[in-house]
């Protein structure tokens, strides 16, 4: 078996193993060759290790090309399968030069994003030009390797705020209210051109596209820059700090753990509908903000308090009070989230104390 990350953690591998779950032929997968940019981050780590642990458990054979903004060899923990890192920013507009184009190109995931709520104020230029041309620039190459499927890690910023209060969330055809003439609008626009790129490129040059429009991410493989509010709760916990809520709480959100949206995705990898959305998110897991503070600070024996923040972080927060989403559409097609709130943010810190992450 593979050697997984995060010091062999005993947790963490029976996340990854959780890929075994699905309802899937993983042969399917047999000698093809994977494009994964964001390979090092909260989503992509965890997808990375589920493939190879998938290439190894049923000889695959899987051809891995990773793509981050850092150089971050770890051919050498897995041996038999080849993964070659290629160090680049996907804003490159010519990333088509950085593709190593001898080996034709099965699968795309776009998982690279500026998801820091604090850089959105800082870079939102940059934001929004990693977001369009990266997209661009990968859909290029998928369209000089046709038949390629494409598979772009959306957001559920794409809706905006719920301001109806729609009983059932947001379904795919469903969007809410969003100002597009803000500065944090930089992120939410970028997603949605994103996914507008996906539709032109299906109709002008055939690509296979697939979207997956993902609810509020956490899990053990957080980076610690992250600014958004849980993992500002987590290291806040994990540090024995009081959590510092700097808002009302009463924001009521979709949250899932990093392992099921892993799963999501190589679910529609091979499942998904060309030119399709699907919502990414735990029924189970739809929880306000000062809730899901109150659950950090008891698994980590901790208060909560209450802050209000400075002009420049709070620019950067999003200004959604409600964003809940219907999974209808992914469950029917087969996929559904298995780990809850609970036990996800239990998994979390529990990871993260074994790896002295935030000490």
């Amino acid at each position: 078996m593979a050697e997984i990350t995060l010091k062999n953690n005993g947790l963490y591998k029976q996340d990854i193993k959780s890929i075994l779950n699905l309802n899937c032929n993983f042969f399917e997968l047999k000698e093809k060759t994977i494009l994964i940019t964001g390979a090092t981050g909260l989503i992509g780590s965890v997808l990375v290790d589920m493939l190879v642990f998938l290439s190894n458990t049923y000889k695959l054979d899987l051809n891995l090309l990773l793509m981050s903004r850092t150089a971050e060899s770890r051919s050498e923990k897995f041996k038999g399968t080849f993964i070659q890192h290629i160090k680049c920013d996907v804003s490159n507009e010519k990333l088509t030069e950085k593709i190593p184009l001898d080996k034709k190109i099965d699968f795309i995931f776009h998982l690279a994003s500026n998801t820091h709520p604090a850089d959105y104020s800082k870079y939102p230029i940059e934001t929004i030009l990693t977001n369009f041309n990266g997209t661009k620039g990968l859909l290029d190459i998928a369209s000089k390797n046709l038949p390629c499927r494409f598979i772009l890690a959306s957001s559920v910023e794409v809706y905006g705020d719920d301001k109806e209060e729609l009983s059932e969330g947001f379904k795919e055809s469903d969007f809410g209210y969003l100002d597009c003439n803000t500065m944090r609008s930089c992120y939410n626009e970028s997603k949605r051109i994103s996914e507008s790129l996906c539709q032109a490129y299906k109709a002008e040059k055939n690509c296979d596209v697939v979207i997956a429009r993902i609810a509020r991410s956490y899990g053990a493989t957080l980076k610690k820059n992250d600014t958004k509010a849980l993992s500002q709760f987590l290291r806040c916990g994990l540090n024995n700090e009081n959590i510092i809520l700097k808002s009302s709480g009463k924001q009521y959100f979709s949250y899932i753990y990093s392992t099921d949206v892993a799963t999501a995705l190589v679910f529609l990898m091979l499942k998904g509908k060309n030119t399709e959305a699907y919502n990414i998110a735990d029924k189970n897991s739809n929880i306000q903000l000062k809730d899901l503070a109150s659950l950090v600070a008891q698994d980590c024996n901790v208060e909560v308090v209450f802050d209000i923040p400075e002009e420049t972080e709070k620019a950067g927060y999003s200004k959604s009070v409600r964003a809940i989403l219907n999974t209808e559409k992914i469950n029917t097609l087969g996929w559904s989230a298995k780990v809850s709130i609970e036990e996800g943010i239990k998994r979390t810190i529990k990871i993260l104390q074994d790896r002295n992450y935030f000490f």
